[in-house]
């Protein structure tokens, strides 16, 4: 019999997403907007401690809003993390601006403050000043905001900090998603809490969020007509959607604590081989998202021979994400780097893998996993 799919991170239902789902169905609410809309926001918002919220279709839709509402247009350049997935840059190609990549610094694998400055440098020197700055909260651990932030700061420009992968995870005891001026969530299926497809934009700027929501509902203007005087998008989740995430966000902290089970057993399982795990900094709690690892330069082990080892048994692992510098689309992208010869984030995609890491892994599916990987640094076959 075919071994049953590990997949990496799989969506977790609690239970509680069909009594969401049912009462929208119960209403006859089930188009866009509704009860669970505005109640998915007001409840997300509490839990992360910020004052305002807007449900979305994706984390990207809300970076694309964030940029636009910066006025962010052709010729503008944008900062954006490098070491990260194309959702946080290519809403910077939407309104037809250039990216500008930032390296990853080694301590947590986040946006380096070394090549953030770098890049401000250059700018400042170019007449080339950013509008914007997008900062990355990698694999569900927060980025050094008390380095990074007041760089910005000292610029000028603001900060959209993208937490896509990070929503429940702490820096300083404060929650990821409100430190930029905008902060940007996602609910893909494949994130910690899912709606199947959406996302959120939150801010303490009551200003921004009811710009942003007017553009999202495709900049209706007040008139019993359809009235338009700008151009609008087709961006807000379902009533049924946010009736998922409702029931999801319920069950976040307990998802956050199986996770780091999991992440827990694979350090043990794999103490004495030679790998190093993404640090986890002392200054905030990731939501471990994901288990990530690197394998040691000079070890006859590849990343791409691990996961295809491990596909032979059917269990989803990925190599790191491929820095947005490496990729065909940005080319010719200017990146700063956090060392003066070599790029951090080149390194961890070189040697990096993403393990199954889902919040409902059973204890014999993670084992099998270890053991298998295990097994590729014992065989004489590589």
């Amino acid at each position: 019999m075919t071994q049953e799919r590990i997949f990496l991170s799989p969506p977790h239902m609690s239970g509680n997403e069909m009594n969401y789902i049912k009462e929208a169905f119960d209403s006859n609410w089930i188009a866009p907007l509704g009860t669970n809309v505005d109640k998915f926001e007001e409840e997300l918002c509490e839990y992360v401690g910020i004052d305002h919220g807007l449900a979305l279709s994706s984390g990207t839709a809300g970076i694309h809003l964030a940029l636009k509402y910066f006025n962010v247009g052709p010729g503008d350049y944008v900062f954006c993390s490098d070491l990260t997935f194309a959702g946080s840059c290519n809403p910077i190609l939407y309104q037809y601006a250039q990216p500008v990549f930032i390296d990853s610094e080694p301590e947590t694998w986040n946006m380096s403050p070394i090549a953030l400055e770098k890049a401000f440098e250059w700018a400042k020197k170019e007449n080339k000043m950013p509008k914007a700055v997008i900062i990355v909260d990698l694999y569900g651990q927060s980025a050094d905001y008390d380095e990074l932030l007041p760089i910005c700061e000292r610029y000028g420009v603001p900060v959209i900090e993208d937490a896509a992968e990070a929503l429940g995870a702490t820096y300083k005891g404060k929650k990821c998603g409100t430190f930029g001026h905008i902060g940007i969530f996602s609910f893909n299926g494949n994130k910690i809490i899912t709606t199947s497809g959406g996302g959120m934009v939150v801010s303490n700027d009551a200003e921004a969020i009811k710009k942003m929501r007017f553009w999202a509902t495709q900049s209706r203007e007040a008139a019993k007509h359809y009235e338009h005087k700008e151009v609008g998008y087709n961006y807000r989740i379902s009533n049924i959607s946010a009736g998922i995430g409702r029931g999801q966000l319920q069950a976040l902290d307990g998802f956050i604590d199986n996770r780091k089970f999991i992440f827990d057993q694979y350090v043990d399982g794999f103490n004495e081989l030679p790998l190093r795990f993404m640090p986890i900094s002392d200054l905030g709690s990731p939501n471990y998202w994901l288990s990530v690892l690197t394998i040691n330069e000079g070890v006859d082990v590849t990343p791409e021979y691990i996961v295809n080892q491990l596909e032979m048994k059917n269990i989803e692992s990925r190599p790191l994400w491929k820095p947005m510098h490496l990729q065909p689309l940005f080319i010719d992208t200017p990146i700063f780097n956090h060392y003066e010869t070599k790029s951090v984030g080149s390194y961890l995609f070189q040697y990096g893998i993403c393990l199954p890491s889902g919040s409902s892994m059973t204890q014999d599916q993670q084992r099998l996993v270890i053991n298998t990987f295990s097994e590729v640094f014992e065989s004489d076959k590589r």
